[in-house]
């Protein structure tokens, strides 16, 4: 089974609650074994900065899904927690569920990219995998070690649990 991360962030409806939410939903994914889960990170918003700061993690799964049935279960998880699709694109979520690495896998599908495009330069996303897969090598991109060493920690905040 391929090992596969999966970014979680939200900024709505008790951010923390929603990403342990999250987290119990992805244990009862068919299929699917739950490996684990990095600290929680607060973080300034991409974006329009009038919104409240995200609570973002990564978790390890292994899965025999294919990677659009992942997604779609990933979605539904999304839309039972509430969240509503906008047009705006780095609005407020109360959840965001992100496929960032699939095994070795790069992907280009009209509904998906993976690795995800903006993995190599998102703090909030590389100091949480580097958590949880300090050895990790991106496909395409190189080693976590590396993209680590060109992203600063800066405004990104550990949360004690």
């Amino acid at each position: 089974m391929p090992r596969v991360y999966l970014g979680l962030g939200s900024n709505l409806f008790d951010p923390v609650a929603q990403i342990q939410r999250a987290i119990q939903a992805l244990q009862q994914l068919p299929a699917s074994q739950f490996l684990q889960r990095s600290r929680l990170y607060r973080n300034p918003p991409l974006g329009p900065v009038i919104q409240p700061d995200y609570v973002n993690a990564v978790v390890a799964l292994a899965t025999e899904l294919e990677v659009l049935v992942l997604l779609d279960a990933l979605q539904a998880i999304e839309t039972r927690q509430g969240r509503q699709r906008q047009t705006e694109r780095w609005g407020p979520r109360c959840i965001d569920l992100d496929i960032l690495l699939f095994g070795e896998n790069i992907i280009h599908h009209p509904r998906l990219s993976v690795p995800h495009p903006g993995l190599s330069l998102r703090n909030f996303v590389l100091y949480p995998l580097y958590d949880i897969a300090p050895e990790l090598v991106v496909p395409g991109m190189g080693p976590l070690k590396e993209l680590l060493q060109r992203c600063t920690a800066q405004a990104l905040e550990p949360l004690d649990e």
